[in-house]
């Protein structure tokens, strides 16, 4: 399991499904088919990570007139209630959580909102590459792109490259994106 549990990762769920080749498909069947394949797939995820996951749907269309929250496999839900999307629900999270959190949306109103308020953000299709090298990786054998290298000897050694310093929000993002 993780070292260090307490980031926390919520996710905007439908963006997830219709940025993902694989749970796309599930979705053309039903949107519980699809949302069944992405929990099913992050059930995965948290057998070989600790962190806590939300996925936040939207449920502003046809869904209940309060929000609704459900838990299943480890992985914590909640549906917008009708007439208020998950847009606006992530966006209130991000707002008044004071813990650790990386958002996983593709929409870029979500993404520099909470890089705004100092959270990391991270594209739908990324995050799906990175947890699909960790369910695919040996248990506790993946590096995770470290910039190091070791030399004969056995000795880190870093590799050469620009020196070009990150910002504050792009070293909290990297250090978060490293905790995957």
């Amino acid at each position: 399991m993780c070292k260090n549990p307490s980031m926390h990762i919520y996710i905007d769920g439908y963006n997830l499904i219709r940025q993902s080749v694989r749970l796309r498909r599930f979705e053309r069947h039903s949107l519980e088919a699809g949302r069944a394949a992405l929990i099913d797939w992050l059930a995965q995820y948290r057998t070989r990570k600790d962190h806590r996951i939300t996925v936040v749907f939207d449920g502003w269309v046809s869904g209940s007139a309060r929000e609704e929250r459900d838990y299943s496999a480890g992985i914590e839900m909640i549906y917008s209630p009708k007439g208020v999307k998950a847009d606006d629900v992530l966006k209130r999270i991000i707002a008044s959580s004071d813990e650790e959190i990386l958002v996983v949306s593709s929409d870029r109103e979500i993404a520099s909102y909470a890089v705004r308020r100092g959270r990391a953000a991270m594209p739908s299709p990324e995050f799906e590459s990175i947890v699909d090298r960790k369910l695919t990786a040996p248990e506790g054998d993946f590096a995770g792109g470290k910039d190091e290298e070791e030399d004969d000897n056995g000795r880190l050694e870093h590799k050469k490259g620009p020196a070009r310093r990150l910002s504050r929000a792009e070293k909290q993002a990297r250090a978060k994106i490293r905790k995957l």
